[in-house]
């Protein structure tokens, strides 16, 4: 493992990340791309997944009509670098001008800080119309790219996690015909070359032998709609910046998809510029796709530092940080100058990309790695497993989603080993590991034991495998074995949090669950935002019958994600019979307006009304309450003390039709009731 970087060399490096320049820049000055004249509407097209040689005039097996019209009249860079081959992050840099190592962004399903302003709420400040139209799950607002845009169109139909570039595209066209005198940011996202691979006709057919392909084509075509109908409606000068967010493996260095290793299959990338200062042809400097937050603010006037108008020459850096957080393998960073390559992952990797852009033949130790570049990556911040753990507050339903598309992190810290393998020599366990990550997310524990004892034979100490091996055990109601393994993750990682969590979380569903109770009392005071273990000590409290301390709990998990209907059901109903009416009162409406159609507790809500004394909206609750209730009787009941205390004309009728369906309970609380005297016939 790689020394944690010194002071000097974090203050080195936050001159690369936080601060908008970096080398020289040939560029105008502040403000120089709107001195004197309107201010141009702008267009971000992000193109996810796409590799840097699946698309325009130098791409081979494929036209792309539309990117490569736009590159005729614009500036193509040749080298364009992603920040990480992870959507959310990369889209990430792209809105905050910084590294992951500067917005704390290393994996997708994670939230950018409010810390990090991004580029949207800067052009709304000053004056632009602001709107995005993303295509996937993996940017819904939640993971914090909203921030800044007037509509931010995440949209997708019930059971869906994206959806095609023409669905997107329409929606963007519905858009732009809306008038409007302001300039324009819009910024599209696509996101169909990612897998499964399944093209739309006829590029299904064009390409049978090379679906990937056929994405792309499809996308192309969705792409010059979008920038034909942004040429002829958006207000004033036009400019546009079309980038990929990182490409994809295909094989290439033994990885089939992206998000594990730093070579140009995932980190090269499209991108083409046109707009006022940009003059057409050809860029061969190599140039971060972070460098288009710079680039949008100079356009629009705010700053000029930085912008790829000036082709700023630096050290363009890049990380692949999953393998690490995941697994505890080696951190990887890249730094590129020039034609030259290094790859910092345990030992160094040092390639000429003019004469191997394949990367085949590693030159390290013989051509030694120039000082800047071993400067650029000894300086990079690596995070901490701790602080950069998977994020607490995701529902199950999240997490489905983002396995669904293939992205599954874990949750868990992996110990820090010295000896930790590279993730390039662990190629062959990529696909074993994808397999079983959506297997376990998906709850098909017997299928995934397999796979999971395979991932701990080939890499003995990964955490996160022996963890959900645990796990799966213990939902097969294999307590012995589950035990066993426990004690093999405690043994990896000695004082990890994470091991007592799943211990304890293993003790909390069965019949030992008391043994559960000192575990969790612990973690919870340690940790306060462990979230699994927040929600299992309030169930370990309902248990013993402290339903008090179990609806604080509660509120504290809900805090920390968006409970379900069916969760703010049970909620309300413990609150209720806390006598914490205003508790029960918001939680069950709150269910109501998450699922009107299957709410099925009017009668309850009735009664809380009536409680605060909101007369009106009891009647209607209770007007609600189905004949086939099973309490129908006694929603009748409180039917007919309402409609005395509204001084209802029928509330003599009422009062009959509650005693006529009374049952044992009602009957003598009809019998007791003040409010009927001198009504009931």
């Amino acid at each position: 493992m790689r020394r944690v970087p010194s002071s000097l060399g974090l203050l080195t490096f936050a001159a690369l990340v936080l601060i908008a320049g970096c080398g020289r820049s040939d560029g105008p000055q502040p403000g120089a791309a709107t001195t004197g004249a309107a201010r141009p509407s702008i267009l971000l097209v992000t193109l996810d997944t796409t590799r840097a040689d699946a698309i325009g005039p130098d791409a081979v097996g494929i036209e792309t009509p539309a990117f490569n019209a736009l590159a005729a009249r614009g500036r193509r860079f040749r080298h364009a670098y992603a920040t990480t081959p992870e959507t959310l992050p990369s889209h990430a840099s792209m809105m905050t001008g910084l590294y992951p190592g500067g917005h704390g962004i290393h994996e997708n399903a994670r939230y950018l800080s409010p810390d990090h302003p991004v580029v949207a709420e800067q052009l709304r400040e000053s004056g632009y119309r602001t709107a995005a139209f993303v295509s996937s799950f993996v940017l819904s607002r939640r993971f914090g790219l909203a921030r800044g845009f007037d509509a931010y169109d995440d949209a997708l139909d019930e059971g869906r996690v994206e959806r095609s570039a023409r669905e997107t595209t329409d929606r963007a066209l519905a858009f732009l015909a809306q008038p409007s005198d302001a300039p324009v940011f819009l910024w599209v996202h696509y996101f169909d070359p990612h897998t499964p691979y399944a093209p739309p006709e006829p590029y299904l057919s064009r390409f049978p032998e090379n679906p990937y392909l056929g994405e792309v084509a499809a996308m192309d075509e969705q792409l010059g709609r979008l920038i034909e109908a942004f040429d002829r409606q958006a207000p004033g000068p036009i400019a546009i910046i079309v980038s990929g967010d990182h490409g994809e493996g295909l094989g290439d260095h033994g990885e089939r998809q992206h998000g594990s290793l730093l070579y140009q299959p995932t980190m090269q990338v499209p991108m083409v510029m046109a707009g006022p200062g940009i003059a057409p042809g050809v860029s061969e400097t190599p140039a971060s796709i972070r460098r288009i937050f710079h680039t949008i603010r100079d356009w629009a006037g705010l700053d000029a530092e930085g912008s790829l108008r000036g082709e700023p020459r630096e050290i363009v850096l890049g990380e692949a940080m999953k393998p690490f957080l995941s697994y505890g393998w080696q951190p990887q960073i890249m730094a590129v100058d020039g034609t030259r390559k290094a790859i910092l992952a345990g030992p160094i990797e040092v390639y000429d990309l003019a004469a191997d852009p394949g990367e085949t033949r590693d030159l390290f130790p013989g051509a030694g790695v120039p000082a800047a570049l071993r400067q650029a990556l000894d300086d990079y911040p690596v995070p901490s497993p701790e602080a950069a753990r998977g994020p607490e507050g995701l529902s199950d339903e999240a997490r489905r989603n983002l396995a669904s598309l293939g992205y599954v992190s874990s949750s868990v810290a992996p110990p820090v080993r010295r000896d930790a393998p590279r993730p390039a020599d662990m190629v062959h366990l990529f696909e074993v590991i994808e397999r079983a990550s959506g297997l376990f997310v998906a709850e098909r524990y017997r299928e995934v034991v397999p796979l999971l004892e395979q991932i701990l034979a080939e890499d003995a100490y990964n955490l996160d495998a022996a963890l959900r091996l645990a796990t799966a055990f213990s939902s097969l109601g294999e307590d012995a074995r589950a035990v066993e393994m426990f004690r093999r993750a405690a043994t990896i990682a000695p004082l990890s949090a994470d091991v007592r969590t799943y211990l304890a979380l293993h003790y909390a569903r069965g019949a030992e669950w008391r043994r559960a109770v000192p575990l969790l009392e612990q973690i919870v005071a340690d940790t306060p935002d462990r979230l699994p273990a927040v929600e299992a000590l309030a169930v370990v409290r309902e248990r013993e019958g402290r339903i008090g301390d179990a609806v604080d709990l509660r509120q504290r998990v809900y805090g920390m994600r968006t409970p379900s209907p069916a969760e703010l059901v049970q909620l309300g109903q413990m609150a209720m019979h806390e006598g914490r009416t205003p508790l029960a009162l918001e939680s069950f409406e709150a269910a109501r307006r998450r699922q009107p159609a299957g709410f099925a507790h009017d009668l309850e809500l009735g009664v809380l009304y009536m409680d605060v004394r909101r007369f009106p909206e009891a009647r209607e609750a209770l007007d609600r309450v189905p004949d086939a209730h099973p309490e129908i009787a006694m929603a009748l009941f409180k039917r007919a003390q309402v409609s005395v205390l509204l001084k209802e004309p029928d509330a003599a009728a009422r009062i009959a039709r509650a005693r006529e369906r009374a049952d044992e309970t009602t009957r003598e609380l009809i019998a007791r009731e003040a409010l009927f005297r001198g009504l009931a016939p």
